[in-house]
């Protein structure tokens, strides 16, 4: 018997096969003949789904070694907490009460509503493939609070270069400094994130009730009239943008595969967490806008202005102290999450494998890390904060209403197993909730405010979910599921798509020229390379199934 090879080193992977061992990447003949059968490829990608053992037993091995089950629903809860409230309420909060007014508490409970139906969603992937499901932006906000802490000031320490297009021509090193050293921590191992995150993030919670007090205690209910400056639009539109605020959670589903009781931990982590965060985003609005006026609100440093402002600039140091404080676990838990997102696409060959490998003494996909880092630094070196929370508000709200459709689907379609008519019948369903959705967002865009067509619009939504609920369901959850399906999910798509519909034209635009560079890679990349492992895997079962079977 010939012995075993040696394990090869974890640093010692540079080959093109550790990059594409794909058969359609091996020469320059194999891709010309992929690339002439796109087409059937795109077709075979676009009707088969992957199945829970692809999910669960397959693509994990693509890593060579396990990530560490090592975190409780105490570590979930303060990782979303250290996540959302770090990039949320101290981020965005300025600019989308400018766009809102006093109803800005409006606008993050209808934003939290929304997140509160994708948690949902999101937890039930979460509990039954425990596998993976803006870094740059945060990095940004970390630089403009800690230049308000030496000036008012907030470009202080960005550089100016004219000769770039406005919005990426203030070039904000410090913004790459501290994502640099948030990665470092995040690599070092799960487990030692979590706690220094939680330990912090109590912290930030004490300070946090301190602010809500002060905003309650010195502020004025005359700065709430009117209430409604900008009308139903306004609040809308500042619902959409402060959606950025609520994404966190996301990323801490990633890192199911490292939590030790799935079915109970998740939902409790990530539905308390979410409900909590809710409610002190209301609150913590709610005492801005009675501090101060909202036409004098600070659309970067929005509190330590506040606080400056009613003669308590002591305070001002303090809350930029803990906006740093909460948007440094933000990027640690921004790092962890969007790693384990990257080590997922990497193990289905979306992008090359490499990405995937886990490290075999630390736990950590430490070059799926690397790759967010560099992403990252790049995109906060140049990019302002407004336009990378109008691109971030987009793509999430977009993958929130995929990840709805998703469940729907998971529930209503088994490949083999669901009648074509009752096939048919769900995608027309479907069809009809998010033909509506979109016909509700295009009406309020279009300055249609007359109610009987948002009547007819919900009326059609409606009767599309009914249709869909008499419809069998092909598939159970096994042991945490969404309830109330399919309404809540068919609800969650309708507000995403209606905020989507409230960014405006430039974060359609911005989201159409990525979306353009991710679909070229796809057709050119991407979908060669997932047709291959699928197909592999298939064929390894197949041989399997005969070999047990004779």
């Amino acid at each position: 018997m010939e012995p075993e090879a040696e394990p090869r080193s974890y640093w010692r992977r540079w080959s093109k096969q550790d990059f594409f061992p794909e058969p359609t990447f091996q020469n320059f003949t194999s891709y010309l003949e992929a690339l002439s059968s796109t087409p059937s490829l795109l077709k075979d990608r676009f009707l088969n789904r992957s199945t829970d053992s692809f999910e669960l037993l397959h693509l994990p091995k693509q890593s060579e070694n396990h990530m560490k089950r090592c975190l409780s629903w105490w570590d979930l809860v303060w990782l979303s907490f250290g996540s959302v409230v770090g990039s949320g309420i101290f981020v965005i909060i300025g600019q989308a009460t400018l766009q809102a007014g006093p109803a800005i508490v409006l606008s993050y409970a209808i934003s939290g509503l929304s997140a509160l139906l994708s948690v949902f969603c999101y937890t039930e992937f979460a509990v039954e493939i425990p596998a993976v499901v803006g870094a740059a932006g945060v990095g940004r906000s970390w630089s403009s609070y800690f230049a308000s802490i030496i000036n008012t000031n907030t470009n202080l320490l960005r550089i100016s270069v004219q000769s770039l297009p406005h919005g990426f021509n203030l070039l904000d090193p410090i913004a790459v400094v501290v994502i640099l050293v948030a990665n470092v921590i995040t690599v070092s191992g799960t487990s030692r994130t979590s706690m220094l995150n939680w330990i912090t993030s109590i912290a930030s919670a004490a300070v946090i009730v301190f602010i809500i007090a002060v905003g309650f205690v010195h502020g004025k209910t005359s700065n709430l009239e009117p209430f409604f400056p900008y009308g139903a639009e306004g609040v809308f539109k500042a619902s959409a943008l402060v959606y950025w605020s609520y994404t966190g959670f996301d990323l801490v589903a990633t890192m199911a595969e490292e939590v030790k009781q799935p079915s109970r931990d998740i939902p409790v982590g990530l539905i308390g967490s979410m409900s909590l965060i809710t409610m002190i985003y209301c609150l913590m609005s709610l005492g801005l806008v009675m501090m101060q006026k909202y036409t004098q609100i600070s659309a970067d440093v929005a509190y330590s202005v506040a606080f400056k402002a009613i003669g308590m600039n002591w305070a001002k140091y303090l809350v930029s102290i803990c906006a740093l404080k909460g948007m440094t676990t933000s990027l640690l838990v921004c790092s962890l999450g969007q790693a384990r997102y990257t080590t997922q696409i990497a193990r289905a060959h979306m992008i090359p494998p490499w990405f995937a490998l886990v490290h075999p003494k630390t736990g950590t996909p430490i070059y799926a890390t690397i790759l967010v880092t560099i992403t990252s630094a790049v995109v906060a070196l140049f990019s302002s904060l407004e336009i990378l929370s109008s691109v971030y508000s987009f793509s999430t709200l977009a993958i929130f209403m995929l990840v709805a459709i998703a469940l729907l689907v998971r529930r209503y379609y088994v490949r083999d197993v669901t009648p074509r008519n009752d096939l048919a019948k769900f995608l027309t369903s479907l069809f009809v909730i998010v033909g509506s959705s979109i016909g509700l967002a295009a009406l309020w865009n279009a300055n249609v405010r007359g109610w009987i067509w948002y009547v007819v619009a919900a009326c059609i939504w409606l009767l599309g979910t009914l249709w869909m609920a008499l419809l069998p369901k092909q598939r159970a959850a096994k042991v945490w599921g969404v309830p109330l399906v399919p309404c809540l999910p068919s609800l969650s798509i309708g507000i995403n798509i209606f905020l989507i519909g409230s960014l405006g034209y430039l974060a359609f635009l911005r989201f159409a020229v990525c979306t353009a560079v991710m679909v070229v890679y796809y057709l050119l990349v991407a979908v060669h390379a997932t047709y291959d492992v699928a197909h592999q895997i298939d064929q390894q079962e197949s041989r399997t199934e005969v070999g047990n079977a004779s």
